[in-house]
């Protein structure tokens, strides 16, 4: 058995769960998300209705196994994310590089000869710390957060493809917490070949 799956998921005061079918509908005071369980796993609210009990009632299989902390999981992040909500921050390295909120779109200027207009998606917000690098002392700086853990997480990483951090500057989109390993670049020498 999952030992994740296997652990009960608290339903804070202000977070209320609906169960039709397989369907499991999380409001909070954020919002509501929705998700349709696998039909081997089990969802039931225990206790006074403030605790979550996810079954699996065929433990022999393996995908069953796998698929009951996945649920567990799943089910976890909806909760967390109508009560508090998702964040991811990143920032932008390199002189004259910068990010800005315009019409729904998010428009970075990272050293292409064109801006990059990006489409924020709905039900996520975008907040601007600061909005110009200077040089590679000061970042730009930005998080995005939303209630849906892996809408947040993936624009975050398409924010990040359009310009990965090199290694030799670090120039370019990296995340708050982000090590970037260093490359030591060229050596060049004076003087002749005896």
């Amino acid at each position: 058995m999952s030992r994740i799956g296997k652990k009960l998921i608290d339903i804070p005061k202000d977070v209320k769960v609906e169960l039709s079918g397989s369907r499991v509908k999380v409001l909070g005071p954020l919002g509501d998300l929705q998700m349709d369980c696998h039909p081997e796993i089990k969802v039931q609210v225990e206790g006074d209705g403030n605790q979550i009990r996810i079954i699996n009632e065929k433990p022999q299989v393996r995908k069953n196994r796998q698929l009951h902390g996945t649920m567990r999981a799943l089910i976890a992040n909806m909760i967390a994310g109508v009560s508090k909500g998702f964040e991811k921050k990143l920032q932008i390295y390199g002189t004259g590089y910068n990010v800005k909120e315009q019409d729904g779109q998010l428009v970075l200027q990272i050293g292409f000869s064109h801006l990059v207009k990006m489409e924020i998606p709905k039900g996520i917000k975008v907040n601007i710390k600061t909005e110009n690098a200077r040089g590679n002392d000061v970042p730009a700086a930005f998080s995005i957060s939303g209630m849906d853990k892996q809408a947040v997480g993936q624009f975050a990483s398409v924010i990040r493809k359009v310009r990965p951090p090199e290694p030799y500057k670090g120039k370019g989109i990296r995340y708050f917490d982000e090590y970037v390993r260093r490359k030591v670049g060229k050596a060049f020498t004076s003087g002749g070949v005896a």
